[in-house]
């Protein structure tokens, strides 16, 4: 009787673990999900203020999408909790080794897209068109450190 006893906890329990490490991967997939989202859409929003450049637009129209951008950027590290590696994303293991230097990349982000939103609200296309290459910067140097590169195209 002990035995069997013995047994059936160990497949109780084996089966609550085996639970739990799905729901924390299914857990991980969702963040892996809104991360990707948040990053196409955060692409989307610097495409078309390039647009906006390019063309010698109205910069103000740019303020939300610029201030979008910094409150991305301040969310970033709480979407990258540890165990959300693996999967689909891209985020290379430095994301969680060089937690750090990954907080203060996006913190970094974060301030440059303020100002690229104090800028648009002002309207100041030559202002906001530098420094939206400075924020371009930001987005590369997190890119070149924490994230797969892109294969080359060709």
């Amino acid at each position: 009787m002990t035995r069997t006893m013995s047994a059936l906890v160990l497949v109780m329990a084996a089966s609550v673990l085996t639970a739990a490490a799905a729901t924390r991967r299914d857990d991980a997939d969702q963040l892996i999900a809104a991360r990707q989202a948040g990053f196409k859409l955060q692409g989307a929003a610097f495409g078309g203020m390039k647009g906006v450049i390019d063309a010698k637009g109205d910069v103000k129209t740019q303020a939300f999408a610029a201030g979008a951008i910094a409150a991305w950027a301040r969310a970033l590290p709480g979407l990258f909790p540890a165990g959300s590696d693996g999967g689909t994303t891209k985020a290379l293991p430095t994301v969680w080794s060089d937690r750090a230097g990954f907080e203060k990349a996006a913190a970094t982000l974060a301030a440059e897209a303020a100002k690229l939103a104090d800028l648009a609200k002002a309207g100041d296309q030559p202002g906001f068109a530098t420094q939206w290459g400075v924020v371009r910067g930001a987005c590369s140097a997190c890119h070149d450190k924490y994230r797969v590169p892109d294969k080359p195209k060709g």
